[in-house]
């Protein structure tokens, strides 16, 4: 690979960076990345040539058919990173078996989160710490780990997936509704920190997107109520949702990867909404 050198200043201080010449493999961290949203985005990242780091809770050994299915979609090395992202310590280890591996990390995809449902009165104290932890404080220190790197070479990507739940708000929900609220400020301070370094912040806000863990949550409704799967569904959508239809992880996956792309290097502290109109109402 070819380099040039430029000095550039930044803060009124001088740094010395190194900047790729045209095009090169890129890398990209994708928290919350075994199922659901976060493996629809590993997916789309890796069928356009990226190398990808996944991350998840489960077993290195019951992950290597996944890891081996992202290498081959790639055509580029994958790793999985079983780190606890609910720490600190876990969300810079993520970032150094990133650049331990392929050398650099050029895309963060913040994906990782949890639920917990209670009325504020009642909130578990431990719920509500474990679900600022992993929805919020995960991504201040990921990215935080990853912007040397990403300013190192004058481009990169911080990607949050945020919510609906982002912009609105819905009872039973506090921790998670205040963390994701906090996902989109988060992502607003990084934008003006990075603003002229080649280095752009946004989210995404999904409304319903059809996951195993949104599955889950309709069956319990079907149970509770003694309906079809495909009537509590229906009834699911047709409280939030006035497109009435569920987004898709590829979906979700097409809008990250747009927001990588030099298309949205003007974008920045910025977010998507894909919720069929649930925050219009």
């Amino acid at each position: 690979m070819v380099f040039t050198e430029k000095t550039f200043i930044l803060r009124a201080e001088f740094h010395f960076f190194i900047k790729p010449k045209g095009e090169w493999v890129k890398s990209v961290i994708v928290t919350g990345s075994t199922s659901g949203i976060g493996l629809g985005v590993a997916k789309v990242f890796a069928k356009n040539g990226y190398r990808v780091v996944l991350n998840g809770v489960e077993e290195p050994a019951s992950v290597l058919p996944l890891i081996e299915e992202i290498k081959e979609m790639s055509s580029q090395d994958a790793l999985y990173a079983p780190c606890d992202l609910s720490t600190s310590d876990g969300c810079y280890e993520i970032v150094k078996m990133c650049v331990k591996a392929f050398g650099t990390v050029d895309v963060v995809v913040n994906n990782a989160g949890i639920q917990h449902k209670a009325l504020a009165q009642n909130f578990d104290d431990d719920k509500w710490r474990k679900v600022i932890a992993l929805n919020l404080e995960a991504a201040f220190y990921i990215s935080k780990a990853a912007l040397p790197y990403m300013y190192e070479k004058q481009w990169g990507r911080l990607i949050h997936v945020s919510s609906v739940h982002g912009l609105v708000a819905s009872t039973e929900k506090a921790a998670y509704v205040a963390a994701k609220h906090g996902l989109l400020g988060l992502s607003k301070v990084f934008a003006l920190e990075a603003a002229g370094t080649g280095v752009t912040s946004n989210c995404i806000c999904p409304g319903w997107v059809l996951t195993p863990l949104v599955e889950k949550q309709i069956q319990g409704i079907a149970d509770k109520e003694g309906i079809s799967f495909e009537s509590a569904k229906d009834k699911l959508l047709r409280e939030k949702q006035p497109s009435g239809e569920f987004a898709t992880p590829e979906q979700m996956g097409e809008s990250a990867f747009y927001l990588a792309s030099d298309a949205a290097s003007q974008m920045t502290g910025a977010h998507l909404t894909i919720d069929g109109g649930w925050s219009a109402q």
